[in-house]
């Protein structure tokens, strides 16, 4: 670090004090040392100016929210209910994904119906394979009695 202590900022003019506000200042922290209940009367009149108009605002106001008036559609008052007023037998509303479950749930079991009548795309496709299916077995079935009977007509034959 260069001597002299921190530098200012380049390009940034310095300031300086205004001799009017040092003597000022000089002048007020005098008046405290010499009489401390001096600043706590002015400050205490300036109290009772402060509270009447504290009372014309029902709570006060921190930082930005005093200077500014904010109307926000979005904020929610937390407001505590007594026991009483709250109704254990009303129905409680689902969040969104208790609701997406239950319409998943609902329309699984009406394709699942759908499918055992046999009204569904899928369930025709499926149909129509297997009756070739069955086609093909029954056209397997008649093959093996001919040719079972061929065989015993043959032995028969043999026999004779």
């Amino acid at each position: 670090m260069p001597r002299g202590g921190k530098r200012g900022h380049k390009g940034r003019g310095k300031q300086f004090s205004n001799p009017d506000e040092i003597d000022r200042q000089m002048k007020a922290q005098k008046e405290l040392e010499e009489n401390p209940g001096a600043e706590k009367v002015s400050s205490a009149e300036s109290d009772e100016d402060s509270s009447s108009e504290d009372e014309s605002e029902s709570r006060k106001r921190s930082g930005v929210e005093g200077l500014i008036e904010i109307e926000n559609p979005n904020r929610v008052s937390q407001k505590s209910k007594k026991v009483a007023e709250v109704d254990v037998n009303a129905p409680r509303e689902l969040s969104r994904r208790e609701r997406e479950e239950i319409e998943k749930q609902k329309s699984k079991e009406r394709y699942m119906k759908l499918h055992l009548e046999g009204k569904t795309e899928q369930a025709r496709a499926d149909l129509a394979r297997l009756a070739i299916i069955r086609k093909q077995r029954e056209d397997a079935a008649k093959k093996r009695d001919e040719l079972r009977k061929e065989k015993e007509a043959e032995e028969a034959k043999a026999k004779r």
